[in-house]
């Protein structure tokens, strides 16, 4: 098994950060933790589970882990869902910026080519060079606090 954190990790140090935490976070329960992609983030409910431990992938998950995977990918697409109005959720992870397991669940709004299968893809690259403009951070706020009520409602 894995470190829980490891030093030159950008997820671990991201999960360490009290201002990202504050910011971004939305629940840590158990092996998981559920946050917004932080700024710039590509459109509001861009959500991301994360492994608490420092580890690349489910293919380097312990038994519990891999048994209550399944649940927590399904009740945090669920929560975007929920928050955003969206008709579906994309679930993607590579795993190159960061080898610590960090799963995308993006929104996908029928109606907003933007979010459609790879031009999300292209989507976070405009974002992320500066020629598209990202979510508003004020936006985001408020999608996170709207995801931890939500949460705080329905435990």
């Amino acid at each position: 098994m894995s470190n829980l954190f490891v030093e030159n990790c950008a997820i671990c140090r991201l999960h360490a950060d009290p201002v990202a935490r504050e910011r971004f976070e939305i629940q840590r329960s158990g092996f998981w933790l559920l946050r917004h992609h932080p700024d710039p983030a590509p459109l509001p409910g861009w959500l991301l589970l994360d492994s608490l431990r420092h580890c690349a992938g489910p293919v380097d998950f312990s038994e519990e882990e891999a048994a209550d995977w399944g649940r927590a990918v399904r009740d945090a697409s669920h929560l975007v869902k929920q928050i955003t109005g969206c008709q579906r959720v994309y679930a993607i992870a590579f795993g190159e910026g960061a080898q610590h397991l960090h799963l995308h669940l993006i929104p996908r709004h029928l109606d907003d080519a933007a979010s459609k299968a790879w031009a999300v893809a292209d989507l976070y690259r405009a974002m992320d060079s500066n020629d598209d403009v990202a979510a508003d951070p004020a936006v985001v706020a408020s999608v996170v606090q709207r995801c931890r009520s939500w949460i705080s409602d329905h435990s």
